[in-house]
């Protein structure tokens, strides 16, 4: 009877039961963790594209060994889709439901334990600053709980990175990082203004992808699918590489390793903050560099710290490469002591070529800036060299304070602040100024739209590592009502002018020679439309049509004729190139920015791109004339496996801003000016990139059937150039050098890829002392 009871009972409550199990949430548990195992906890904007981005990237097989779990923490569940994902990877991804502003929910997802937490932003949110705001609220929630925590957040907006600075315990030494999204796209698109195709190439080198060529494929397509499949890693030199100069690692790393060293940590004598040094041009390397490599895989890079001297020597195969039993014998082999690398960041490098000359000539004279000095070396202040003053500014140092040319870091030109109003041309204007190799923004804004940071555009162009007449115009087509909000951060950079007129106005366009532009970049700061987000890049794509359907014949100012004009807006050109413009639209060349990575499609209309291709494999994006903010997603992942990448992508992109730069811009008032004095002007000593033809110039012998390999162990012992990529014309058949057919990227070619006289060569210039446009005539190749 007790049990019949029993029974009943238990039967009446069972409905019961079943709500209490259904109303108890899915994703309500702990993490635990295994012991050994460590974790990252993932938040801020999680939804199935983003996350299906964000694994792809993290989980790829081109890393070692992945030994880490994603844990996902976000206030609502999971939709059908993303609880499919998490559940394919079941074995490495957690999705915990809960807010990262509640303490107990930081505490389920053990915060306090993670090795990192990431937070992603919404890319294509209606108001960045609304986003950045609430993104920095969780960086604040999760360092109020655990100070220690390592964080990397995406923002929207540069100007809102100073209120991370606010956070007592943010920390940018112990591994906390931010991710600017409109910082390193303006940064990517300014790089192509200098070297076309560059943000695809870098793009291409931090997003882990696997290439397959095929024969089916065209033959461009497979040389550059070899080059998406490079990207960047970190790795500590063998001590056999102890004492060499940068140059010959290099060398050594492409030839035997098959590798190519970018740059390496520097660690200074004054135990301050490691740096990175990209291809830098004097002293030698101590031992345990770590060096910084673009490579297929995370495997192959290792050969660069199992390669002995004395057993890999005469070996052939890079494949055969592996650790030797002499490992730790290599560390006794007695190599002088090297002079470490810090010296290059404390004083520009003497120019090497011009020195060893000098030596030669003047016998054990001291020699300075190229020059024989017959100052004692009693006179060098404590037994450092006397700091090189680069030739354009050694005429006037004497007066050097009453004029400052550089920011207060050293890393930028600067000019007093001017009004909006000195630097608006009317279309009248514009067409009497003698514009030429200058760089056309086409911006479309509306007075209210978002600001997009045009100063990060425009900085890189006027890095201080180029001589002033390098400069290259910038020419703002847009609305004024909208710029006049942008001016601030704009008003301190030299060489800008404003067009007030429609990026869709073929009449402005003319007016600012489009034609003769030596690129025109195309953004749109329109908030996009929540109908239909493919609309999004409308403006972008039409203006990008329109410019191709242009052609430019008998109404384009004569520029020769008008070179004698005593007009003062004739300066403002760069007269120093003067070239005939093309004459048809299609091959002006043109970087246009979209918002929605399938309305690429729409750019190129003799591609056959199907809608649902990836956005790197596109025609467009393979040739640089397209870019997408998309493609920054996977610097999260490379951030959490290898911070250094981040700084060294943002040196090579920014043009050299430093935390220092950062700091002072947090204050909202601009650039400042700097005295220029010895230290401030050793910063212009850092290469840049440059992109140089095979057609003409010593150079052009390489272009004539040699390998790879031959051209660059030339460029790097003759010129100090490192290259790094080619850009080749589409059409092979295409012999005489036409600046207006298309060409596609190739990243790192292998050592024994033939070279074609049409090839352009990416490659990282050391800085030119002297105040002339890159020459190859002072030494033969």
């Amino acid at each position: 009877l007790f049990l019949l009871v029993g029974l009943a009972l238990f039967a009446g409550s069972i409905p019961e039961i079943i709500d209490i199990v259904k109303t108890f949430p899915k994703y309500n548990g702990t993490y635990l963790s295994d012991r050994g195992r460590r974790h990252i906890v993932v938040c801020g904007h999680i939804t199935y594209e983003s996350v299906s981005h964000f694994l792809k990237d993290f989980l790829h097989e081109d890393r070692e060994d992945v030994d880490v779990e994603v844990v996902f923490l976000h206030r609502t569940p999971p939709g059908l889709e993303l609880e499919g994902l998490i559940k394919r990877h079941f074995t490495t991804v957690t999705f915990f439901q809960g807010s990262i502003m509640n303490t107990v929910d930081l505490q389920r997802v053990k915060v306090h334990e993670a090795d990192a937490c990431l937070v992603l932003a919404n890319k294509y949110c209606p108001d960045p600053d609304a986003e950045d705001a609430a993104n920095i609220m969780r960086v604040i929630s999760m360092k109020n709980y655990c100070e220690e925590s390592r964080i990397i957040i995406q923002l929207m907006q540069y100007h809102n990175k100073a209120y991370l600075l606010n956070i007592p315990s943010w920390d940018w030494k112990q591994g906390d990082d931010v991710i600017c999204l409109a910082e390193l796209k303006l940064g990517f698109i300014a790089q192509s203004c200098l070297a076309p195709g560059f943000s695809t190439m870098m793009a291409n080198l931090f997003a882990m992808r696997s290439f397959i060529t095929s024969p089916d494929m065209a033959a461009w397509q497979n040389d550059y699918l070899q080059g998406t499949g490079c990207e960047m890693y970190t790795e500590t030199l063998s001590p056999s590489f102890s004492g060499m100069t940068f140059s010959q690692a290099s060398e050594l790393c492409f030839v035997k390793l098959k590798l190519l060293l970018l740059a390496i940590e520097v660690k200074p004598i004054d135990g301050g903050d490691t740096k990175i040094s990209i291809n830098p041009q004097s002293s030698k390397m101590p031992a345990n560099t770590v060096g910084f490599f673009i490579a297929q895989s995370a495997e192959e890079v290792k050969r660069a710290w199992f390669y002995c001297k004395a057993c890999h020597e005469d070996v052939k195969d890079e494949n055969l490469i592996k650790k030797c039993k002499c490992k730790h014998l290599a560390n006794k082999t007695g190599a002088t002591p090297a002079t470490p690398f810090s010296a290059a960041l404390s004083k520009p490098l003497l120019n090497i070529k011009n020195s060893v000359m000098a030596k030669e000539e003047n016998g054990s004279k001291p020699v300075m800036n190229g020059r024989p000095t017959n100052k004692p070396a009693d006179q060098q202040k404590n037994g450092k060299m006397e700091v090189g003053i680069a030739d354009d500014q050694a005429k006037d140092f004497d007066f050097a304070k009453t004029e400052m040319k550089y920011d207060s870091t050293g890393m930028f030109h600067w000019t007093p602040a001017r009004s909006i109003e000195d630097c608006i041309l009317d279309r009248n204007q514009a067409a009497m100024t003698v514009l030429n190799g200058h760089v056309v923004v086409c911006l479309f804004a509306d007075p209210d739209s978002p600001l997009i940071g045009l100063r990060n555009l425009v900085m890189p162009l006027r890095a201080s590592n180029f001589h002033y007449h390098e400069l290259k115009h910038v020419v703002i087509v847009g609305a004024v009502d909208y710029l006049r909000r942008e001016w601030k951060t704009l008003q301190n950079l030299p060489k800008i002018s404003v067009l007030n007129g429609s990026p869709l106005s073929r009449a402005d366009l003319r007016a600012v020679n489009v034609n003769l532009c030596d690129m025109c970049v195309i953004l749109s700061a329109k908030v996009p439309s929540n109908d239909d987000p493919t609309l999004a890049d409308k403006e972008a794509i039409l203006a990008s049509l329109n410019i191709k359907a242009m052609t430019f014949g008998d109404i384009i100012t004569n520029i020769e004729s008008m070179g004698d004009s005593k007009d003062a807006l004739n300066n403002m050109g760069d007269t120093t190139v003067k070239r005939p413009g093309p004459i048809y639209g299609t091959n002006v060349p043109m970087i246009t920015e979209l918002v929605n990575d399938s309305n690429v499609q729409f750019l190129d209309q003799d591609d056959d791109d199907d809608p649902d291709t990836e956005l790197y494999l596109t025609q467009p994006f393979a040739c640089g004339t397209a870019f997408a903010v998309s493609v920054l997603d996977s610097l999260m992942s490379t951030t959490y496996f290898n911070q250094n990448a981040l700084t060294l992508i943002r040196s090579l992109i920014t043009g050299g801003a430093t935390p220092e730069l950062e700091i002072i811009l947090a204050e909202g008032a601009g650039l400042r000016g700097g005295y220029s004095t010895p230290d401030t002007l050793s910063h212009r000593d850092r290469c840049r990139v440059g992109q140089i033809s095979l057609s003409d110039g010593p150079l052009a012998t390489f272009g004539e059937g040699r390998k790879y390999q031959d051209l660059f162990v030339a460029s790097l012992r003759n010129y100090g150039m490192l290259c790094i990529g080619l850009y080749r014309l589409r059409d092979a058949a295409l012999t005489t050098v036409d600046a207006t057919s298309k060409r596609y990227v190739i990243t790192n070619p292998p050592f024994d890829f033939g070279l074609l006289p049409t090839d352009q060569v990416y490659v990282l210039l050391p800085f030119e002392r002297k105040q002339s446009r890159f020459s190859f005539s002072e030494t033969e190749v």
